[in-house]
């Protein structure tokens, strides 16, 4: 089988969930049998490593600025990488024969618009796949809703998400398979898009895992938060946790930790808000960080799917406290095991409250680990894609099999 994966970057640096998701899933696709040639813009900081079973074709050359891109039909996502040069780049790869296309992420539907009005009756068709990271429409709304900008920003965020929306439904409505990232977006997108089968890939966990931890009584309060803050939907989650839990978690002798790459101006904004926060940006080595942590934290009202912060916290042994609408995605034997809340002010009252309470917590991240153990294996999410992928092929020459079948009963009879 061989397949071409459309992404609107190279997966590298892995510093941000959905790039982690996009390598692993790849990499996993190719060490169950396919042939997969990875084609997006390449990362100015950092190569593919070689030693991994992927065709990395990178996209050199820059992408669209984001002024212009407000200007496009297409969504900001996709509208700064519908570049001629990666047009070129697609154009020759689509000249190849594919058994499988996929479409990784809403923001690579500029390339299946391109491949359905070019080269959709050529030849054998390849089975269209949508790898999908969220659900973006509800994400999109649920910006625009909760966000505080200004009008003119506002504006611009109810712009794209009608932009975001409308190219959603046209990616959902023309594949033939539908990956997501939980089953509460399969459940979704069944609902857009009731004819399409889909299938559920959470995320497999390859990073180190802590044998042993038990949280202690000494030392400072600290909660921790990794991620990273480029995007605008992560950086109004981390605003709006910070104006409530700030001067609360500064009253009580929290610490609060914040690790990720993060804009200047977004450290600026944040500044002046700060008591208990620390924003420490990238860091090489965060296992300091996470060590003196009695608590992770997942405050992320605003956008669905399944958060890969989860497994970093859980496999490093630190209790997790987020809320209800976060925390998709997870069984209930690790649910069980977080101190959930319905809305961002229960969760900082929740951290304050249970934060000095060692034996509990220790319970928690114990029970996770041993829940999370035998889950998340990415080589099964390689085998589920690749299998589902054959399944679909399979389903389109079962009817023609039965017709040919049916002629040869009629030239023999």
């Amino acid at each position: 089988m061989k397949c071409l994966w459309i992404a609107r970057d190279q997966p590298f640096p892995q510093d941000a969930g959905d790039k982690v998701y996009s390598a692993n899933l790849a990499c996993a696709l190719a060490e169950a049998g396919v042939m997969v040639c990875f084609l997006g813009f390449a990362a100015s900081a950092s190569h593919p490593p070689r030693d991994t079973p992927v065709h990395w074709r990178q996209i050199v050359g820059g992408k669209r600025s984001t002024r212009r891109a407000l200007l496009s039909h297409l969504p900001i996502a996709g509208a700064i990488h519908d570049t001629p040069a990666f047009r070129q780049a697609l154009e020759a790869q689509l000249q190849q024969s594919w058994d499988a296309i996929i479409f990784d992420s809403y923001g690579s539907g500029w390339a299946l618009r391109r491949y359905l009005a070019g080269h959709r009756a050529a030849g054998k068709a390849p089975v269209l796949v949508h790898v999908s990271h969220n659900q973006e429409g509800i994400l999109w709304h649920d910006m625009v809703r909760h966000s505080d900008a200004g009008w003119l920003k506002k504006l611009g965020l109810w712009q794209n998400w009608l932009k975001v929306h409308f190219l959603e439904r046209f990616v959902l409505r023309h594949v033939d398979l539908i990956s997501a990232i939980s089953q509460e977006d399969a459940l979704a997108f069944k609902a857009l898009a009731p004819e399409c089968p889909s299938v559920v890939l959470t995320p497999g966990y390859s990073g180190e895992r802590q044998a042993w931890r038990v949280l202690g009584r000494d030392g400072p309060k600290h909660v921790v938060l990794i991620g990273s803050f480029r995007w605008v939907v992560k950086q109004e989650n981390l605003r709006q946790f910070i104006d409530l839990a700030d001067a609360t978690f500064h009253r009580h002798g929290i610490s609060f930790d914040v690790i990720g790459d993060m804009p200047q101006a977004l450290r600026d904004e944040l500044t002046p808000r700060m008591k208990a926060t620390v924003l420490h940006g990238f860091v090489d080595d965060v296992a300091p960080l996470f060590n003196r942590a009695r608590l992770a934290v997942v405050p992320e009202m605003i956008g669905g799917g399944f958060k890969l912060k989860f497994l970093d916290y859980i496999f490093q042994r630190l209790p997790v406290a987020t809320i209800d609408a976060a925390a998709a995605g997870l069984p209930p034997p690790i649910r069980s095991q977080l101190l959930l809340s319905a809305n961002l002010q229960d969760l900082v009252d929740s951290i304050v409250q249970h934060i000095d309470h060692i034996d509990m917590l220790n319970h928690m991240q114990q029970e996770a680990f041993e829940a999370a153990s035998q889950l998340y294996q990415w080589g099964e999410r390689g085998i589920g894609l690749r299998d589902a992928i054959a399944t679909c092929q399979q389903a389109r020459s079962q009817p023609q099999n039965a017709s040919s079948q049916a002629a040869y009963r009629m030239e023999t009879s």
